[in-house]
């Protein structure tokens, strides 16, 4: 929109289309951790070393088939790369050895970018986390990189469940990072669509209830995602982590709630910009409406007056002319004050 005051309600939702992937190899223990930058996934080097969690990020998936590497380094299945192609809902699947979880993730950087969307694959195994992201480089992850670098919170004397926990926090954080975003954008647009209701506002809203939408299908099945994480009866949960799992799940209901709350706000402003077209039409009409009913007694007056009759009275009268005029205003100005009584004006 053109006015600055309303620049957030600019945002847009794109999905991200990575170019090159980004892959990180953090190995992390209580006491040490260690962080590098790969080319490639067969140079992925495991170090089985008691209490210690490798955690593997791609960062923008060009081609799943580059995963193989990766399914022969951890024993995972083929069906991850068929999964990894494929446009899932948020699900996680239970394969004994590790657990599979699908997520939707989406970021929002500033009021001069779009809302990037992307789909995430989560790998928990023994010891390991695998991030698979889909879209292009960056993510919502720094926080828990940052936590474990600098040695913070009880993250590195946890095992890679916490870790899977910590991301997935990290996703339902931005979720209402964005949902608080377009908060302000609609209060800004509500305000615009009473004071000056356009097009342009219009589709703001429609922009925005788009991201509505798209974000409550992302958190809908989270919630289910997060249910079966904190019932799941496998060793590689801790059963002490049930209860960050149950936190989680907690959140996204609360995310889904304000989702639903800003949906029917959305709803709502359709019904205003309804309302405010409807009623300044209403006014232009009354305008009309006015000038029409002040000018029907002056046309009147002309047409009697421009009747081309020989022997019209008052036709050859010297002061014909600045007596019609005066009429005429006299007219208007008894109108306008008769109008104004009743409160038309």
């Amino acid at each position: 929109m053109g006015n600055p005051d309303l620049r957030r309600v600019s945002m847009s939702l794109v999905e991200a289309v990575s170019e090159n992937p980004h892959i990180t190899v953090l190995w992390y223990s209580p006491k040490k951790v260690e962080e590098t930058e790969i080319d490639d996934l067969g140079d992925i080097k495991l170090k089985p070393q008691p209490n210690e969690i490798t955690w593997i990020d791609i960062d923008g998936v060009t081609e799943p088939s580059s995963l193989i590497p990766l399914l022969k380094t951890f024993n995972l299945r083929d069906s991850l790369i068929d999964q990894v192609r494929a446009s899932l809902r948020p699900q996680v699947e239970d394969y004994g050895d590790y657990i599979h979880i699908v997520i939707r993730m989406m970021r929002y950087e500033d009021e001069n970018s779009p809302i990037m969307a992307e789909q995430v694959h989560l790998v928990l195994g023994k010891n390991y986390v695998l991030s698979i992201q889909e879209g292009a480089e960056g993510d919502v992850f720094n926080a828990a990189r940052d936590r474990i670098r600098a040695d913070r919170g009880s993250i590195r004397e946890k095992g890679a469940d916490y870790l899977v926990y910590v991301l997935l926090e990290a996703v339902i954080d931005n979720y209402f990072k964005i949902l608080e975003e377009i908060g302000e954008s609609v209060e800004d647009l509500q305000d615009a669509m009473l004071d000056n209701p356009t097009t342009s506002a219009l589709r703001d809203v429609r922009d925005l209830k788009r991201i509505v939408r798209f974000l409550r299908k992302s958190v809908w099945p989270l919630r289910e995602v997060l249910s079966e994480l904190e019932r799941e009866d496998s060793t590689l949960i801790d059963d002490t982590n049930n209860i960050h799992f149950r936190r989680a799940y907690e959140h996204a209901i609360q995310a889904m709630d304000v989702s639903e709350t800003t949906r029917d706000t959305l709803s709502d402003m359709l019904d205003i910009y309804l309302s405010s077209v409807s009623n300044r039409l209403n006014q232009v009409m009354k305008t009309l409406t006015v000038i029409t009913t002040i000018f029907m007694p002056l046309t009147f007056i002309a047409g009697v007056y421009g009747m081309n009759f020989q022997f019209m009275p008052e036709l050859h009268w010297r002061y014909g002319y600045p007596l019609v005029l005066g009429s005429m205003l006299a007219i208007v100005a008894l109108m306008l004050v008769y109008f104004r009584r009743k409160g038309w004006l």
